[in-house]
């Protein structure tokens, strides 16, 4: 009434039920952000400004249960968005299930009470009450930055849809349903018992709706006159096209600035005696040896983020510290836990690191910093598994989401995955970060699904998806063992002068007889067993860093250089039913035809087909992965 308006975003939603919930929260955690440092913000309620609000089905409420890690996050610090109001429609059935076969609580919402949220429970047949209600739990929300909940007790008229048929399963029921009246009529007569309202002005009301509703209607037939494009014309859209290029390169002024702020601690702060050593190396290690492992050439990608002025939020499980020790993101004083983020202090007006442990979810966790990403397009999002293993948690993310969104809706989001995977012999629980699974969602040029294998390589990779151009998330096999592997090791020319490879070449072997493709740990696992044997120039060796886009044409290009080779091989640690294999192979053959090999297929080399990741004996690992050595290495 007093001319005031309310913006409201609708967040995309897939038929999969309560996979939103976590997102849309992730989405307001952003835009509450964005107005936190707004000038148009002076007051400060970017908590009160920006409310989420879901609407969820009585039967999915107690089913789901990303609900209840959804409503986990609420008061976290790094998920808090000031207090959701859930609105359940409580329709007493999910699609032919009744209430004694869904839930074992007496109420749907029951399991909000686990955050002491209030639950108010409201009759659909009563506008007023659930006017009021409303009302409370909008003031509640506001007045306390919590969670409420409404549980609207209503019915549904028709079944699940208006072709179901509802009295196959629900005759009583139905045959109750069938005699109320709606609530339309039943508070029409309540205005006009009180002498609210006259039946003229009821029958008003009621043609004016119908007339919008009629008037909608006719709007849409004029939409399906619209001129479409031809098929033909569809078709070539979706032809495959490579990422666009970007300077990934840093200033070595940029990267001096974060080498400094990583070595240099507030005076009166006790830093625990490992880490003291370890980062007042950093220094000697970068102006004096030039030896950048992953974790350093990680923070380095982080700080010259931040000085490009570019948003990061990092979080996961144990992400601070990092599951192998090797981040320290975030470092706590010995004597009295105070935090301190060394990239937050690089030089003034830099953007902020954001860095949060989460809560020990994979689904609502990566759910919510997709939604974050979608709604803060330039920041770099990260979500990092305690091990890629666990990232199958979050499934139902990556296939609603991840890799269909931009399809679907045209949602783009540049969401970063670091999944740890690899073969350390400890055994099916840690060795796969199901990389076929990811392989098998790429199309269209939905995202990247990468394997680093040296610290620039990361560098590049992660400040090349914090550029404005790529706009696509991007899935990182990231490393376990490699992380302190004494070769695996870059320069800081690397970083300043280098850009990303989506393929790095072999060495050049002049007497080369076989052309061997793989990525990440068994490269130095090869690497290791042809230095022990002795020179082998036999051998050459590629390392494929970009499993999707696929790198066509570098890829032909290396085979163009070892053109006379017969013998060209894909080799990988994982069983030949998972990794990239079965997604590689034919991207393989497709490049040996266009390119001047003499070999006219790719053969595979590694474990056999196998229903588990990998063995639980590590005697047996040993032995697997010495075979697969053997073969690469055998005439």
């Amino acid at each position: 009434p007093d001319g005031s308006t309310v913006g409201i975003a609708l967040s995309s939603n897939p038929s999969h039920l309560e996979a939103v919930s976590p997102v849309v929260e992730g989405m307001v955690r952003a835009k509450q952000e964005r107005r936190r440092h707004s000038v148009d913000n002076p007051d400060g309620d970017y908590l009160d400004s920006v409310i989420p609000i879901l609407i969820h089905g009585d039967a999915a409420f107690a089913g789901q249960g990303v609900v209840a890690e959804t409503l986990h996050l609420s008061q976290l610090p790094g998920y808090r968005t000031g207090g959701t109001i859930h609105i359940v429609i409580n329709n007493q059935i999910g699609f032919t299930t009744g209430p004694s076969d869904a839930r074992s609580s007496t109420y749907a919402t029951d399991s909000a009470r686990m955050i002491q949220a209030p639950i108010f429970h409201v009759n659909g047949d009563d506008p007023e009450a659930c006017m009021q209600v409303a009302r409370l739990a909008l003031e509640f929300r506001q007045a306390f930055n919590r969670d409420v909940v409404i549980d609207m007790l209503c019915y549904r008229v028709r079944g699940h849809n208006e072709g179901d048929e509802p009295t196959y399963t629900q005759p009583l029921l139905y045959q109750k349903i069938e005699a109320k009246r709606s609530p339309r009529k039943i508070y029409t007569e309540l205005l006009l018992r009180r002498g609210q309202m006259t039946p003229e002005n009821a029958e008003h009301m009621l043609d004016d709706y119908r007339g919008r509703l009629q008037d909608a209607f006719e709007r849409t037939k004029e939409l399906s006159g619209a001129v479409m494009p031809s098929p033909e014309a569809l078709l070539k859209a979706k032809v495959h096209r490579p990422l666009p290029k970007v300077v990934t390169a840093a200033s070595e002024e940029h990267l001096a600035l974060v080498v400094q702020a990583l070595n240099k601690l507030p005076e009166t702060f006790v830093i625990h005696k490992k880490l003291e050593r370890q980062f007042l190396r950093r220094d000697k290690l970068y102006f004096e040896e030039k030896r950048i492992d992953w974790g350093f050439a990680e923070a380095l990608a982080l700080g010259t983020i931040l000085l490009d002025k570019i948003k990061v939020r990092v979080s996961g499980q144990d992400s601070r510290r990092g599951t192998f020790s090797h981040r320290h993101a975030v470092l706590y004083d010995q004597e009295n836990g105070q935090e301190y983020i060394p990239l937050n202090h690089i030089e003034a007006g830099q953007e902020h690191l954001s860095i949060y442990d989460s809560l020990l979810s994979e689904y609502a966790v990566c759910g919510f910093e997709y939604g974050f990403s979608v709604a803060q397009p330039n920041a770099l999002v990260i979500w990092e598994a305690q091990f890629g293993d666990f990232a199958n948690g979050a499934q139902i993310i990556f296939d609603q989401f991840l890799s269909a969104a931009e399809e679907k809706w045209g949602q783009k989001s540049s969401l970063v995955l670091l999944l740890p995977h690899g073969f350390e012999g400890q055994g099916p629980e840690h060795s796969s970060a199901r990389l076929e699974r990811f392989l098998q969602l790429c199309a269209e040029n939905n995202m990247i699904v990468c394997s680093f294998s040296t610290p620039a390589q990361m560098f590049h990779g992660l400040r090349r998806q914090a550029s404005a151009e790529i706009q696509k998330p991007l899935v990182v096999m990231a490393p376990k063992s490699l992380l302190r592997h004494p070769s695996v090791i870059s320069t800081p020319e690397e970083l300043y002068g280098g850009e990303f490879h989506e393929l790095l070449p072999s060495a050049d072997a002049q007497k080369a007889r076989r052309l061997v493709f793989c990525s990440g740990k068994l490269y130095y696992d090869l690497m290791h067993e042809m230095d022990q044997k002795g020179p082998n120039d036999e051998i050459a060796v590629s390392r494929l860093e970009q499993f999707y886009p696929f790198p066509t044409e570098q890829v032909v290009a290396e085979l163009n250089r070892f053109s006379g080779i017969t013998d060209v091989v894909w080799a990988q640690e994982e069983p030949a039913n998972m990794g990239a294999w079965r997604f590689v192979r034919d991207l393989f053959e497709e490049a040996l035809e266009a390119s001047t090999s003499a070999a006219s297929k790719i053969r595979y080399v590694g474990r056999k087909a196998s229903a588990s990741t990998s063995t639980g004996s590590a005697y047996v690992h040993q032995a697997e992965q010495a075979a697969i050595l053997n073969e690469l290495l055998s005439a």
